[in-house]
């Protein structure tokens, strides 16, 4: 199974500006692509779009080579999940899976027993979406997507509403749906710590243009234009104009030494736990450094930077497109 989008340009009316340009992305049986950018920048539009709840100005939807983008939503394949939990609060969630299940694969039981279990909700199914958590309705939500017997599943931050202490298992569910679903998975989301984590491909999306797209550690560690490496990351790159050349560098990047490449004097510190940040102001301007939280550098402390070069990254001023 795979899905193919191609040049996919949609808006919300004939008037409008495009919400989404042109966008261009390939998703592989097995895999998820998770799509990161910040609030406004189409991810939601796109989603939209390839399910058909939007209709595409141009480009096309290719669901196993063949081309959906002027099929109605019911007739794509493609199941749909937001942040927001669709499920019938007057029924229970074993009623709210038998729904679609039934609909889609005639014989249900064994399919949503087994479908459940993966998904964690088998011990919930008796209650009512009110009687569960946040996360357990998202589950179930996932749960009768899958038992629609898609060939793409699309996720819009389905987990956005669980607790801070509980995100850290979105990659776990997401790798067990993966694993349940074994087709193309599209997972949106704004927070770029989940998209690393949780996608085998990552694509960057800003002012709905995909400005990057690979390997996930690649895109960190080798943006491809300014707005990627601005927006990706706890904290911002260090950016500096020579030239004509804009350098950059992340903060976990710059070392504390005897002799470095900028001089400068501590003028904050905030500590993370087993780090810490330095913001340091120097010739070159305000610098942000990593260091482990035991150093002793604090404030007004003078200290000496080192730039290495293999972590230093240069875009082209006007452009901002990297330079390699």
């Amino acid at each position: 199974m795979t899905l193919e989008i191609g040049g996919l340009t949609a808006g919300y009316s004939s008037r409008s500006a495009a919400a989404i340009s042109d966008v261009t992305l390939n998703v592989e049986s097995a895999t998820t692509l998770a799509i990161v950018g910040p609030s406004g920048a189409g991810k939601t539009t796109l989603l939209r779009t390839i399910g058909g709840l939007l209709r595409a100005r141009g480009g096309d939807v290719r669901v196993n080579g063949k081309s959906v983008v002027k099929l109605p939503p019911q007739e794509r394949r493609i199941a749909m999940v937001f942040q927001d939990d669709a499920l019938l609060p007057h029924l229970t969630l074993r009623k709210n899976l038998q729904l679609i299940a039934t609909r889609r694969n005639g014989n249900t039981t064994a399919a949503l027993q087994e479908t459940a279990s993966v998904l964690h909700v088998n011990h919930v199914l008796a209650k009512r979406p009110n009687q569960c958590s946040g996360g357990e309705r998202q589950r179930a939500s996932i749960a009768r997507a899958l038992l629609s017997n898609p060939d793409a599943l699309l996720l819009d931050e389905p987990f956005a509403h669980l607790d801070p202490a509980l995100r850290h298992l979105v990659r776990e569910e997401v790798v067990r749906v993966r694993h349940r679903f074994g087709g193309p998975i599209v997972y949106v989301t704004h927070d770029h710590a989940e998209a690393m984590s949780v996608g085998d491909m990552l694509a960057v999306l800003i002012e709905g243009r995909i400005e990057d797209q690979g390997d996930p550690q690649r895109v960190y560690d080798h943006p491809a234009t300014l707005a990627v490496a601005r927006f990706l990351g706890d904290r911002t790159m260090n950016l500096f104009v020579e030239n004509g050349v804009t350098l950059g560098i992340r903060p976990e990047c710059v070392e504390l030494a005897a002799e470095g490449d900028v001089h400068g004097r501590i003028v904050a510190r905030e500590t993370t736990g087993a780090d810490a940040f330095l913001s340091v102001d120097t010739q070159r301007g305000r610098v942000l450094a990593r260091i482990p939280a035991a150093s002793a550098a604090g404030n007004g402390d003078l200290v000496a930077l080192r730039f290495p070069e293999r972590a230093v990254r240069r875009f082209d001023t006007q452009t901002g497109r990297a330079i390699v």
